[in-house]
């Protein structure tokens, strides 16, 4: 795609993708090919992406459980420990053919193995393929705390197939939305406009949404690759979104959320912030609530959910000097970054999203 940035030069889709890969693998001729899936990508996408890879090299399939709970060290241990039994070494590569949890994981594994190897992703769900598998975050969580152990390494290639779509369910689209939406909202309120009056899940130009949430990631990736600027605009809504995550993937009376469902809980109470302390306009929060309200439902927090969710909030790794920083919007399109907010007022965030 050359219209996108720099940092995003080895992002390719559908058919040209898979050219690309086959080129790369013949130039590279990786000493062996490891191909990372989880139970569900295993059984719905490994297929069809092995019928389109050319390869005469030695291939083997690690398979991971699917979840966000085994995103974790132990895990990671095991997909060493096999790699070490299976002979993989410096000149292996790692194809990673999976949602955000496999790129996530498999990215860091490959970045630590002895040191490093090259890696490809290849994401399989709406929410990696717009967010997880660009811009060289790898990672796993640490305990209930999300993305706390990982590295900024860049994969050799993404590519992305909307095809795999196809498998997923509503549920996971909708996930992956709030990504979309998010970006919108950081960056473009003529995106926000579009991708927001989206009605169903049936997206006839899904390839064009993709791509231009890719872009925007990516351009703001460019200017900022270790993330010690603007790219913590692409953070907004994840601060009380991932605690609200990590708390309901742990409390065992709480229904688990995907990662989009948590986030967009979280865009509205940082939409609200957004009102109190930068001024954002009332009745462009009333049509956000309104659109991710309509497309989510509401989450129920209790007084002592909220507590909790509150407390996770400290580990958020924008934080610095124990101030606990969110990034909020003057306006669509304008974000800002670093904004400490009163205790008070995200209570009072809690409130409006109780009434909503």
């Amino acid at each position: 795609m050359n219209d996108l940035p720099a940092s995003l030069d080895s992002v390719f889709f559908a058919e040209n993708g898979y050219s690309k890969l086959n080129e790369f693998l013949k130039k590279e001729n990786p000493s062996r090919i490891f191909i990372l899936v989880d139970s569900n990508t295993h059984e719905h996408c490994l297929s069809d992406f092995l019928q389109k890879i050319q390869n005469e090299v030695q291939t083997e399939v690690l398979e991971i459980e699917a979840g966000e709970e085994f995103k974790n060290l132990e895990t990671c241990a095991g997909v060493w420990n096999a790699l070490s039994e299976l002979e993989a070494d410096r000149k292996s590569l790692l194809i990673n053919l999976g949602g955000g949890v496999v790129t996530d994981l498999g990215g860091f594994v490959a970045s630590a193995f002895k040191r490093g190897i090259q890696f490809i992703n290849v994401p399989t769900t709406l929410l990696s393929m717009v967010d997880a598998s660009v811009g060289g975050k790898t990672g796993v969580d640490l305990g209930n705390l999300k993305n706390q152990i990982g590295i900024i390494n860049q994969p050799e290639m993404v590519l992305i197939d909307s095809s795999y779509l196809s498998t997923l369910s509503p549920q996971e689209m909708r996930s992956g939305l709030a990504e979309i939406l998010k970006h919108g909202l950081i960056a473009d309120e003529s995106y926000w406009d579009r991708v927001s009056n989206l009605s169903d899940l049936d997206l006839s130009h899904l390839d064009e949404i993709i791509k231009q949430s890719v872009k925007i990631k990516g351009t703001i990736v460019d200017k900022d690759p270790f993330e010690q600027n603007i790219r913590k605009i692409l953070n907004y809504g994840h601060t009380l979104g991932h605690a609200i995550e990590s708390y309901c993937l742990t409390h065992p009376e709480k229904k688990k959320l995907l990662h989009g469902e948590a986030i967009a809980a979280g865009m509205i109470l940082e939409t609200y912030l957004s009102v109190q302390l930068k001024n954002f306009p009332k009745e462009k929060l009333q049509n956000i609530t309104r659109v991710i309200k309509n497309m989510y439902g509401k989450e129920e927090f209790s007084e002592n959910d909220i507590e909790h969710i509150k407390k996770l909030m400290k580990f958020d790794k924008k934080n610095d000097r124990g101030n606990i920083n969110f990034v909020l919007l003057e306006d669509i399109g304008k974000p800002v970054c670093d904004i400490v907010v009163p205790e008070e007022i995200i209570q009072q965030a809690f409130d409006f999203y109780a009434r909503i």
